[in-house]
């Protein structure tokens, strides 16, 4: 089976699942191989925003009915709680909708606002504008980034695997290197 078969076959559920959790690397790659005709940008975009919005639904459920408890039991996540709290008590808007870009505040912010007493819809909505525009954003990077590399290469079809794999260490290093960042300031993910 080769690359282009694995992606169109499976492609849609890489995404929803990167995205439920992380999700930026998923999107680009998965943005790039709608640019190469593997996935459909638009589908790629809306799962993208159904697994940002679901992932930050259940984080915020999870802080609205057993935050404080999740806090005594996981002490390391109290300083970027109080740091959530302090940017949320001043930005709640900009925060709702930005979550996702918020590298080392990602999952603990969900949780927090659960915790704020924001009412469930209003979060809901604002998550769900936020999970568009993040989704749209990233989908529509690894799209330009496929239209560049193409325009630099050419056609693509002899680099395809080299590509994807570059893409995804590339992503990867990323990750490791920002946890690792993270790790030593105290800040989890």
């Amino acid at each position: 089976m080769s690359l282009a078969q694995l992606i169109a076959d499976y492609g849609y559920w890489v995404v929803l699942a990167g995205t439920l959790l992380e999700g930026e690397s998923v999107l680009v790659l998965a943005g790039f191989a709608a640019h190469r005709g593997l996935l459909d940008l638009s589908t790629v975009i809306a799962v993208a925003v159904m697994g940002g919005f679901l992932g930050d639904q259940v984080f915020f459920l999870a802080g609205r009915r057993y935050g404080e408890r999740l806090l005594a039991r996981f002490p390391a996540q109290a300083a970027p709680a109080a740091r959530a709290k302090e940017l949320l008590a001043r930005h709640h808007i900009p925060v709702i909708l930005g979550v996702r870009f918020l590298y080392g505040l990602r999952i603990v912010l969900p949780f927090t606002i659960g915790m704020s007493g924001i009412p469930v819809l209003r979060f809901q909505i604002l998550n769900l504008i936020g999970a568009a525009i993040w989704a749209g954003c990233g989908a529509a990077l690894g799209y330009l980034l496929g239209d560049a590399v193409e325009r630099v290469l050419g056609r693509l079809e002899q680099y395809e695997a080299i590509l994807f794999a570059v893409i995804a260490a590339a992503a990867l290093a990323y990750w490791w290197f920002s946890r690792r960042r993270a790790a030593g300031r105290g800040v989890g993910r």
